[in-house]
């Protein structure tokens, strides 16, 4: 007997939100619910979908609309961090779901954690496993044996060689590339179009080719 699609949560109303949606309408096992956003005014419309309330009236809106999951489809590493955070202060039964475009190809072995976002043509090889509230982005690619860090992302078309580590809440940018064997602190960001050929220490900004350190940066500091 199949069961029917679970009633879920979209958290946010922006772009990144709107290639959630597509992820989830085409994965097929959810039913959108409606938006949550504190940010904008409830009854907008975004797509198909209405903005019913901002995130502290979650309790209230999981029992009018018999959904108790969701995902939290916001781009920024560390601002989606603290919408997690302050969901489950606020129902701490909230569960997150997962989000995996069909065209995505991830083979054996492979671990993907609650409330990750994986998108169109994305590659996940082998004995790779991926943390909690990620983001691998379009084309993006994770090799085998590699790890992303819960909240860590992959830009659009960033690639990792096997045996690779992304520390948490780190982010290599568009275009990125780090070759075999790497280790990627915490709250590093990877620049652009980069070639990382050495470890990188957390709470640092490099870029260019071979990618250099150009300067440290703090925890939550804007990147997108």
């Amino acid at each position: 007997m199949t069961l029917p699609p679970e009633n879920i949560f979209v958290v946010g109303s922006s772009g990144h939100a709107a290639v959630i949606i597509d992820i989830l309408e085409k994965q097929g096992h959810f039913r959108i619910a409606g938006l949550i956003d504190t940010f904008a005014a409830p009854g907008k419309r975004f797509l198909d979908y209405e903005v019913l309330g901002p995130e502290h009236e979650l309790p209230r809106l999981c029992g009018l609309h018999s959904a108790r999951a969701g995902i939290v489809a916001i781009g920024d590493n560390y601002v989606r961090s603290q919408v997690v955070h302050r969901i489950l202060e606020i129902l701490p039964e909230f569960r997150f779901v997962t989000a995996v475009h069909p065209s995505a190809r991830i083979v054996r072995g492979v671990t993907i954690d609650p409330g990750t976002a994986v998108m169109a043509g994305v590659v996940i090889n082998t004995n790779a496993r991926v943390g909690s509230h990620c983001i691998l982005n379009t084309n993006s690619s994770l090799d085998h044996d590699s790890a992303m860090e819960d909240f860590s992302s992959l830009g659009p078309g960033a690639a990792t060689g096997g045996k690779v580590r992304v520390g948490r809440f780190s982010v290599l940018a568009q275009g990125a590339n780090v070759i075999h064997g790497i280790r990627i602190g915490e709250h590093a960001v990877v620049g652009a179009g980069a070639t990382v050929l050495q470890d990188l220490p957390g709470y640092v900004v490099a870029y260019g080719s071979p990618a250099r350190i150009i300067r440290p940066r703090t925890a939550g500091e804007e990147y997108l």
